[in-house]
């Protein structure tokens, strides 16, 4: 078994016992959601086998933090990754671009590189896509759950707010997650139109 599917093992195995029940939007499904949009970025970008597996790491992790602390998540999940990678044989380097691949989701995202972008929009392709609302739904009860939120009405001006300062980084994205952003955002603002 290869480096990369142990360490995948061993990450699902952390995620799924010790990710906070109240996390409805930040579970094990959005990490496994943004695993499958970052392979179809690998297959799209012929994306090398090396830094493909990294791309896949920095998905798996990327909110491993949310285990250990719901502030300044991102830097505990790097930190999270120098704890575990050398377990599965990853040099310094390695470890470095999956920090950094983890760093950049932070909101607002800064990606850097290529596969900074990539995972960048693959933590928010749901923006773009037809499960927009199913999957809001899991953040609005989870930031409710948390007390960022009151009501439904303060969740969709939070949205408004979020989606109009949102940008995608990818030309993949840019052509096929940005028109049904903009089409939620008009969605969003006609409810508060008299």
């Amino acid at each position: 078994m290869n480096r990369y599917i142990r360490l995948r093992q061993k990450a699902l195995e952390i995620l799924n016992t010790e990710l906070p029940e109240e996390l409805y939007y930040h579970d094990i499904g959005h990490i496994l959601d943004v695993l499958y949009v970052v392979n179809r970025y690998i297959r799209r970008h012929e994306i090398d086998k090396i830094n493909g597996n990294l791309l896949r790491i920095g998905a798996l992790l990327h909110d491993i933090g949310f285990t250990r602390t719901k502030i300044e998540h991102e830097a505990k999940g790097a930190e999270i990754a120098k704890e575990l990678m050398p377990q599965f044989g990853y040099t310094e380097e390695e470890i470095k671009i999956v920090q950094d691949l983890i760093m950049a989701t932070k909101i607002p995202q800064s990606p850097k590189t290529e596969m900074e972008r990539i995972i960048c929009d693959a933590d928010l392709d749901y923006l773009g896509r037809r499960d927009f609302y199913d999957i809001g739904e899991k953040l609005y009860k989870e930031l409710k759950f948390a007390g960022v939120v009151d009501n439904q009405d303060d969740w969709n001006k939070l949205q408004i707010k979020f989606l109009t300062s949102h940008s995608y980084h990818t030309e993949f994205a840019k052509t096929n997650r940005q028109p049904n952003k903009e089409k939620r955002i008009e969605e969003l603002k006609a409810l508060f139109e008299d």
